[in-house]
Formats: structure tokens, C-alpha cells, sequence
């Protein structure tokens, strides 16, 4: 049991229960800020006084449900443990791979960070409620198209993609419509990896990500549905 009291009422306080320790209390002076003490006997104290006053606080009521708050919860939940600070964390049967939905979006006149953007968050699983940073959430995201997805500005010649071979001059830069005409699917992977977390949760997420060229996909058993998309913008305009 603690005692919560203000410095000149626990000098006095204290210095009747144990003499010993009155010098040490009472030299500290009144301006000083409440501390917090145990005692080994309750000491009964008048409920208001002019220098201060002290609560007693005990914890076994923490796990009581309040009155107007018990229609939430069942019979059985009312006084058992305290449901107020639990934290709810995924167990291994919330996210199961072969559950989870698959979405397919057409890459075609898409601006492509605005597309990686959504693509990451579905994979992520930002959009769910029951989202977990440390957690795969997400679903799987199928790409078509890659060939025809857009960007703005200059970036079709100034944007710049190097990879490097690990060896002494080994540098390989190429341009945005260089790689586009060799592998178009890199760019869409490259744009979602930058996106998502970087470790071993991340490298996991990743595999969600099929990025095809071409309208055909291999995954009509999964049954995908179309991605949902809120940003406008995302569609380029010609």
C-alpha cells in the first residue's frame, strides 16, 4: 500500500509514526514538489487539512470494469482481468498466407510513385484495422501493364537507375525508357521495394508484389479483385 502526501503534512506524519526520521523530513522545508513513500501500517488522517493531504491508493481494484461501462462486456468478463490494458497483438492464425485477398491493378497511364504508393500500403496492410508494424498484414498485389505506366515531367531521360556488379568499375546506369524498353517490370519493383520495410519483414513483403508484362497473369486461381484506388491523381491525363 502506498501513501501519496505533500511534504509538510508527511513530515509531521511521519515523524509520529517513527521519531527516528523527523530531523530528516521536516529540514527539507515546504516548497518542495509530493513524493511517494511506503508505509508499513495505514495511518488514519483527516480528510482535508490546511497544508496538504494525503490519498491512499490500492491497486485491487484496477481490473473492475466501470458500472456505466458493464453492458459492453459479458457476465463472465465483468470482474476478471483488466481488459482495459491489454494490447491486442496478431497471433500466427491472423495471418495466414493462403487467407489473405489478392488485388490486380492495371498499371496503364498510372503515375508510378502514386502507384507504388497504394500497391505498398495494401501490401503493408495500412488499410486494415488490424495493421501491426512488425506483422505481415497485407495482401498481394498483381500488376499488368508494366510496359505502359507513366510519369511526369522529364523524368522519361533524367531519371536514372544504376546497378552495380561488385567489382572494381562495375557501375551500370541506365535511364528511365532504357529500362523501360528492356525490363519494365524492374521499374514497378524497384519503386514498391523503396517503399516497403527494409530487413527480413520487408524481403517477406516483397514476394507479395507479381509484376507482369502484358495483360496475362497466371493467377486466375486466387481469384483477384480489382486494387481499390481513392487518389484521382494517380490516372495520368492526356
Amino acid at each position: 500500500m502506498a501513501i501519496l502526501c505533500s511534504s509538510s503534512s508527511a513530515s509531521s506524519m511521519f515523524a509520529a509514526q517513527r521519531p527516528s526520521l523527523a530531523p530528516s523530513l521536516s529540514s527539507k522545508g515546504t516548497a518542495r514538489a509530493p513524493f511517494l513513500f511506503a508505509l508499513t501500517k495505514p495511518i488514519a488522517a483527516p480528510v482535508s487539512s490546511k497544508r496538504g493531504c494525503f490519498q491512499v491508493r490500492c491497486q485491487k481494484d484496477l481490473s473492475v470494469v466501470p458500472l456505466d461501462q458493464r453492458w459492453m462486456f459479458e457476465e463472465s468478463e465483468i470482474n476478471g482481468p483488466d481488459i482495459w490494458n491489454k494490447t491486442w497483438y496478431p497471433k500466427a492464425a491472423d495471418h495466414v498466407n493462403t487467407d489473405k485477398p489478392w488485388y490486380i491493378v492495371d498499371a496503364s497511364d498510372k503515375i508510378l510513385g502514386r502507384l507504388a504508393s497504394t500497391i505498398a500500403i495494401h501490401i503493408r496492410g495500412k488499410n486494415l484495422a488490424t495493421y501491426t508494424p512488425s506483422v505481415d498484414m497485407g495482401a498481394f498485389v498483381i500488376v499488368v501493364n508494366a510496359e505502359k505506366v507513366a510519369v511526369s515531367g522529364k523524368k522519361r531521360t533524367q531519371k536514372l537507375y544504376r546497378r552495380h556488379s561488385g567489382r572494381p568499375g562495375g557501375m551500370k546506369v541506365e535511364t528511365f525508357n532504357q529500362l523501360q524498353q528492356r525490363i519494365p517490370e524492374r521499374i514497378i519493383e524497384h519503386a514498391v521495394r523503396g517503399m516497403l520495410p527494409k530487413g527480413r519483414l520487408g524481403r517477406a513483403l516483397f514476394n507479395h508484389l507479381k509484376v507482369y508484362k502484358g495483360s496475362d497473369h497466371p493467377h486466375e486461381a486466387q481469384k483477384p479483385v480489382e486494387l481499390p484506388i481513392r487518389d484521382k491523381r494517380i490516372q495520368k491525363q492526356r
